[in-house]
């Protein structure tokens, strides 16, 4: 579908300026906002108009690309039905986030070479913004002299650092939790993948020279670098300097703070703000973003909880909407350094938000001007 010529009337629209909710009127011509108007007016009485939602860092879609073990016939049919669903939830732009990792399965390299080159194949193919972002466990020490490559051929602007072995149990010599199923999963024997977990641990000594090298040549290649999981303000200035400047769920307050002190963008979780804090139990979001640490919310796992996040943040007085909205689309954006979108002010591209005032669900998205998602009376009224 071709980008739309509308002027958008009668509804309440979020100001790029901080101001909040205004009544007035926004303009679209050939996929971008325009400051007169276009000459066909829809009224918008009852909805509300916001800026496309940014999601930095989702991995709902995986129950698309493999919605059971060994039903990924068509990887590329997945990444288009996730694309709907990130529209049906008001996202623009969205990060997939596709692990590398010794996991296996699902987040093991082959998949991962897999799911990257569907997107490379898909993202011209449909409305919103796809980004693919490798999720790199950084104790595949034989995977490291191969990751640039990867990276180049793949098209991924954006890398962030794992490291989901649970050292302290390795160390004991005990098995880590859930290691049967995890095992299972990646399509291993226990014994097996035990001892794969014993030998990555064992080369711990090594990482940190490898990762360090590594980040650098990425970053030299204009890939954005981020980091996951911080506890201490010592880990993020660890990654800081290896040229991390994103800040994805840091798990304490004192890794939020150095975060923030130190001008890298934190990043926080939107279903940890849905359900009043984290399934780990690290630090609540609501007690980041009270604290002013949070630049950004993330889908993380949940592609509807951005709109709820967005809602609670502002209905609970911990800041306002603007600001809370802001989590969503301007700061995501900048982040990404994608300096053509999060506001709605002329020039920059038609990635719109329309949601219902009563209900506050999705009503319809543009992105770049097109539809990519419309229902109910919203469809009507632009069809009509």
């Amino acid at each position: 579908m071709s980008a739309l010529s509308l002027d958008l009337t009668n509804a309440p629209i979020l100001s790029p300026d901080g101001a909040g909710l205004e009544p007035g009127t926004l303009s679209i011509a050939d996929g971008l906002i325009v400051d007169t108007p276009v000459g066909r007016a829809v009224d918008l009485t009852g909805f509300i108009v916001l800026p496309g939602i940014v999601d930095i860092h989702g991995d709902a879609f995986e129950r698309h690309v493999a919605p059971r073990r060994g039903a990924n016939t068509n990887v590329d049919d997945g990444i288009v039905a996730a694309e709907a669903e990130l529209a049906a939830a008001g996202i623009t732009t969205g990060v997939l986030a596709q692990f590398y990792s010794w996991e296996g399965g699902l987040r093991g390299p082959e998949f991962a070479d897999t799911v990257f080159r569907s997107i490379k194949r898909v993202k011209g193919q449909v409305p919103s913004t796809l980004i693919p972002q490798l999720r790199f466990e950084i104790h595949l020490m034989d995977d490291y002299p191969a990751i640039p490559a990867k990276v180049a051929e793949w098209e991924v602007p954006y890398v962030v650092f794992n490291d989901h072995l649970q050292h302290d149990r390795l160390a004991a010599g005990r098995r880590p939790k859930q290691l049967t199923g995890q095992a299972l999963k990646a399509g291993r024997n226990p014994d097996d993948h035990w001892a794969l977990l014993q030998r990555l641990h064992d080369r711990k000594a090594e990482v940190p020279a490898a990762v360090t090298e590594l980040a650098a040549t990425l970053a030299a290649a204009g890939v954005r670098l981020g980091s996951h999981d911080e506890a201490t303000a010592e880990d993020r200035a660890t990654w800081a300097a290896r040229g991390a400047t994103i800040a994805e769920f840091p798990e304490t307050l004192e890794a939020a703070t150095a975060a923030k002190d130190s001008g890298s963008t934190v990043i926080g979780g939107s279903p940890n703000v849905v359900r009043g804090g984290s399934h780990k139990g690290n630090i609540g979001v609501r007690d980041l973003a009270r604290a002013g640490l949070v630049d950004a919310l993330a889908s993380d796992y949940h592609y509807p909880s951005m709109r709820r996040a967005a809602f609670m943040l502002s209905d609970e007085g911990i800041c306002s909407f603007a600001e809370a909205w802001g989590m969503l689309s301007e700061g995501p954006a900048k982040a990404l350094g994608l300096s053509d979108r999060g506001r709605l002010a002329p020039g920059l591209r038609a990635d719109i938000t329309i949601l219902d005032e009563k209900t506050r669900r999705v009503a319809g998205t543009m992105a770049g001007g097109r539809i990519s998602y419309l229902s109910g009376e919203l469809a009507a009224r632009l069809i009509g």
